[in-house]
């Protein structure tokens, strides 16, 4: 068993990532339930022997296709989210019989941005999917299609399942696909060799990932790759490969790509708000400011502040741009637009003293802020 690729196959917690293209038929992108059953009964083996099993899977559009007559995936929000509405239920039925043939209880998990950004909703995240491995159930995770908006959506599941990986301190996640690796250049192709290791991320930059989907599914390479790299900084080795190697991949064998983890992880805050936030605006600093915030780890201040751009309430998260036009940080404001003009460029002492008590706080505390 090669070097690191004995994590997956060690492994005490799993995270396992599935999409649309790996669960639905060829001809008409409706549900294929012999696939689903044999990516299950390959989960189920792992599972009976002891590893804690996280199943991240797309689908739920895709199954919701076919009830709703439809011919192809939707391209409009209000029509995936119905579809997804149908999907969903069609979806878990049939993990739910696949799994108890083998005596395993599956538990659904639907998530949107806000419930791993905004502190309360990321605890409580947390603490059911703890739950449900502790009472030995494999939680179903899915982003929450018929609720979620343009504006808080994951937009795919390959970045849901790093992030979901990080929150239940897994040891590895596998992601799976309709592609059984990563390849040099796009597979089939005169000159195509596929990628077995990914050390860091430099040696993705003479890679042609793109690709941007299938027919049924949003993801693409590149959002695979993304995912890898975010589980990556969060200390999880990563293994991409196709869904029909699940089992060799598992075992720790030599296939798909193998993504090494950072040695040192990022914390799960910064984690999360880098990854998992969309800004909804902007804030533009100082020199100053910009050397307060990466070398003296202190808290985004008014006085700091040159302009802002977007609209955007307090708790919102946003990006912080220094002087160059270039984004070294992303947080979660304390004010709304409409209100930092009136404030930037002056200390919170004088805001205090003016305007009052309120006033005198960090426009981005330290703690809620994530220098990229």
């Amino acid at each position: 068993m090669a070097g690191g690729r004995r994590a997956v196959a060690d492994a005490r917690r799993v995270v396992v990532k599935v999409g649309s293209s790996s669960l639905t038929s060829a001809a008409g992108g409706e549900l294929d339930v012999a696939r689903l059953t044999a990516l299950v009964n390959a989960l189920s083996v792992r599972r009976s022997a002891g590893t804690e099993i996280v199943l991240v899977s797309s689908g739920a559009i895709a199954a919701g296709i076919g009830p709703l007559g439809m011919e192809t995936r939707p391209r409009d929000l209000a029509r995936q989210q119905a579809a997804a509405s149908v999907g969903q239920g069609v979806l878990l039925s049939a993990y739910d019989a696949a799994f108890g043939r083998h005596g395993h209880t599956i538990g659904q998990v639907l998530l949107t941005v806000d419930d791993v950004t905004r502190r309360t909703h990321y605890t409580n995240a947390k603490r059911t999917l703890d739950s449900l491995l502790d009472l030995g159930v494999i939680p179903i995770v899915n982003e929450n299609d018929t609720v979620a908006t343009d504006e808080i959506r994951f937009g795919d599941n390959d970045r849901l399942a790093a992030l979901v990986a990080h929150l239940v301190r897994a040891d590895a996640l596998v992601l799976l696909t309709d592609v059984d690796a990563l390849y040099t250049a796009a597979p089939g192709t005169a000159g195509a060799e596929r990628v077995p290791v990914v050390g860091d991320a430099a040696e993705l930059a003479e890679i042609s990932i793109g690709g941007t989907g299938s027919a049924v599914g949003s993801g693409g390479m590149t959002t695979k790759v993304e995912a890898a790299t975010i589980a990556g900084a969060a200390g999880i080795p990563t293994v991409l490969t196709s869904s029909d190697r699940v089992v060799d991949a598992l075992a720790g064998a030599d296939v798909g790509t193998w993504f090494v983890p950072q040695e040192r992880s990022r914390g799960s805050r910064a984690l999360w708000l880098a990854h998992a936030t969309t800004p909804r605006g902007s804030v533009q600093i100082d020199a100053g400011a910009v050397t307060a915030l990466r070398d003296r780890g202190r808290s985004l201040l008014p006085a700091g502040i040159t302009g802002v751009s977007g609209s955007f309430v307090d708790g919102d998260p946003v990006d912080v741009i220094g002087p160059d036009g270039v984004v070294i940080a992303r947080g979660l404001v304390n004010y709304t637009s409409g209100e930092l003009p009136h404030l930037m460029g002056r200390s919170t002492k004088d805001l205090e003293q003016e305007i009052g008590p309120r006033y005198e706080r960090e426009v981005i505390h330290r703690d809620h802020l994530a220098l990229l």
